[in-house]
């Protein structure tokens, strides 16, 4: 589904070149439930925005689906980020103005979701989340662990091929990191929906099937369960 060919990433730092990513080649395949993990600094976050046309490489090539991403236009990448991947992010992201409910809507409305529709889809996504009852809370009248599973229906509501997870427990205490890792095991399990976390959270680690370990921006292992 996925492919990495030779792929780096060097940041400038004040006209210092930092190299992010050095030479990386993986393959992820459909329903994996795949952990990066490393310390800080050795390329996680790099190689999730490479993955999901957040970024691009120095050097290499992403191929999703077969197709060479560095072919593709800016308008085609923005596609594919709206139909193929869907993005959880250890800050939440929420817009505060809106409610659960319009959070999950939002990128239905990019994708010209009519609206009656839009309001169907998202609230069922929020009832097979368990959290129906949040629909009408901003992000401010909600814990941490509420506005995660709020980030997820919205990641998922439009059926992506791939979620891609920087950190999602980071601002989670242990016990409420657990529901979520157990809400996107099923997702994975029920949905098909290929995952790729990065974290160093035990709490994810333990359940990733592969797990993939970065240090210096490099692959140092990489085994599968």
């Amino acid at each position: 589904m996925i492919k990495v060919v030779n792929l780096k990433k060097i940041y400038q730092d004040n006209g210092v070149p930092v190299k992010a990513l050095d030479n990386i080649n993986l393959d992820f395949e459909k329903r994996e439930f795949t952990v990066i993990a490393g310390p800080s600094g050795s390329g996680k976050t790099t190689l999730l925005n490479l993955i999901g046309a957040l970024d691009l490489p120095t050097e290499g090539k992403v191929f999703f689906e077969g197709e060479d991403l560095s072919l593709k236009s800016k308008s085609e990448l923005a596609e594919l980020r709206l139909y193929k991947l869907g993005f959880v992010f250890q800050a939440f992201n929420l817009i505060p103005v809106l409610t659960a409910l319009e959070n999950v809507e939002f990128t239905m409305i990019l994708m010209g979701v009519p609206e009656e529709e839009r309001h169907e889809r998202a609230y069922a996504i929020l009832e097979e989340l368990k959290i129906a009852e949040l629909a009408n809370k901003r992000p401010n009248e909600m814990s941490g662990g509420q506005q995660q599973r709020v980030a997820v229906a919205r990641a998922i509501v439009t059926n992506p091929s791939v979620v891609l997870a920087d950190e999602p427990t980071a601002n989670l205490d242990s016990d409420t990191g657990t529901q979520l890792m157990n809400l996107m095991e099923k997702l994975n399990r029920d949905k098909n929906i290929t995952f790729i976390f990065s974290s160093h959270d035990p709490v994810v680690i333990e359940r990733g099937r592969r797990h993939i370990i970065l240090r210096d921006g490099k692959v140092v292992s990489d085994t599968s369960k």
